[in-house]
């Protein structure tokens, strides 16, 4: 992720330099190749080469200092490369970018979002998904979707802010243990109740929302650095049981916009479904 953001504001300053690939080769004593790779998110870059780069373009102090920070994070390992190949590559990039996300906007008509799942509620799906895997395979991948949950309440840098919308039948599907997913509800309202989180439901009266024809999706923005446009574009994130797409073009992105604005508008306000979580919660009781 960092190897991608620091690329594309190398390309954004040097395009706005109206300096050549070529030139920057010259300048870094090094082939037009490498520039290219750099600018494409392909490889770590030195501190140097970057300080350099920004050099060459004649690039302001503040910036430099955000480019030579860049820099430094591509030669590092996400935490969640310590839990090896349990986390899939499809997914290792997900991780990476939602770590990096200033907002995140998500839907699911099927189950509770992995940054809201307790251990109990997680683990129960990963039994479900793959009976025959090991208890420590298994308790690796809870470990990795409780780790992600730490962006709600971090801070540095500031924690980003999740909109969430949930269609009531996430919450009347209930896993096997009936007081664990008690548990899941109560634990629902509390991550809800944080600064930068709203969670809204969208009840089964208010009938089908376009997103029916989407399924569940994660709508990523990313920040900008000193005014301009972010150098990591908005991101449509869609999972599935062998992989995952990434979409990223405007039309694509303007179409997810789309379904959002219907879900904002069929959707409960955050007090009603408060409201709803707990009545859902007596029912059990």
């Amino acid at each position: 992720m960092p190897r991608r953001q620091l690329g594309r504001l190398l390309t954004q300053l040097r395009e706005d330099a109206s300096v050549s690939l070529d030139a920057v080769a010259d300048g870094l004593d090094c082939s037009r190749q490498k520039v290219w790779r750099i600018e494409k998110g392909l490889v770590p870059v030195r501190v140097v080469d970057a300080r350099a780069m920004c050099e060459i373009y004649d690039v302001p102090a503040e910036m430099r200092t955000i480019v030579a920070g860049l820099a430094k994070e591509t030669r590092a390992r996400g935490w969640w490369h310590s839990y090896g190949d349990v986390v899939p590559s499809w997914f290792s990039l997900y991780v990476g970018l939602e770590s990096s996300a200033v907002l995140m906007r998500h839907y699911d008509a099927e189950l509770i979002p992995g940054l809201f799942q307790t251990r109990e509620y997680a683990m129960e799906l990963f039994r479900r998904k793959n009976p025959t895997m090991s208890g420590a395979e298994r308790e690796k991948l809870v470990e990795v979707r409780l780790q992600r949950q730490h962006i709600l309440v971090r801070r540095l840098p500031a924690a980003p802010v999740l909109k969430v919308v949930l269609s009531e039948a996430v919450l009347r599907r209930t896993i096997p243990d009936r007081a664990a997913m008690t548990a899941q509800l109560r634990h629902l309202l509390d991550v809800a109740a944080l600064p930068n989180v709203s969670l809204r439901i969208l009840p089964l009266a208010a009938g089908p929302p376009l997103a029916s024809e989407t399924g569940t999706f994660v709508v990523l923005d990313f920040p900008q650095p000193l005014g301009r446009a972010s150098t990591e574009p908005t991101t449509v994130y869609l999972e599935n049981i062998t992989g995952a797409l990434y979409l990223d073009k405007p039309a694509e992105v303007a179409a997810y916009d789309h379904v959002w604005s219907d879900l904002e508008t069929l959707a409960s306000d955050e007090v009603e479904s408060e409201k709803m979580i707990k009545a859902i919660i007596e029912e059990r009781a």
